[in-house]
């Protein structure tokens, strides 16, 4: 997750025309898989596509989070082994995860309709998962 598009440059190849199309959907519920820059450590880049998955967050805690850190945060949705659901509400997390965890901050559920994905790798869009953002502003469908 990154504050805003200056910080996503420094982790992902963003042409002209890729930045304007994130630009009119972030902050949002977008997660958007772009190339790679070869700065980036290998761990956090896709090792056969040379891809990274990045986004720019609406919930105000996540934004107060990267703001307060002054660089991005690792992310991801909360699906322990054998749930069909991922964890969204902060009770439940400390219930079942209290002594695996240092910190959980409760700012509210978030939900548990995940991000759209939107796959920038090539010249036109690809939804690779359709969620909680709006497909509207890509005019494509969904694969």
């Amino acid at each position: 997750m990154c504050r805003d598009l200056a910080e996503v440059a420094n982790y992902a190849i963003v042409d002209d025309a890729r930045f304007r199309l994130i630009k009119r959907v972030t902050p949002g519920s977008y997660t958007f898989i772009l190339r790679a820059t070869r700065s980036l450590p290998r761990r956090l880049v896709h090792p056969k596509r040379k891809t990274i998955g990045v986004r720019i967050p609406e919930h105000a805690v996540a934004r107060a989070l990267l703001v307060e850190l002054d660089e991005p945060m690792l992310s991801t949705t909360l699906m322990l082994p054998g749930d069909g659901e991922p964890l969204a509400d902060a009770a439940e997390v400390r219930e079942r995860l209290e002594h695996e965890l240092e910190l959980v901050i409760d700012a509210g559920s978030c939900g548990r309709e995940p991000s759209t994905v939107i796959d920038l790798t090539a010249d036109t869009p690809r939804v690779l998962r359709e969620g909680k953002g709006s497909l509207a502003p890509f005019a494509v469908e969904s694969v």
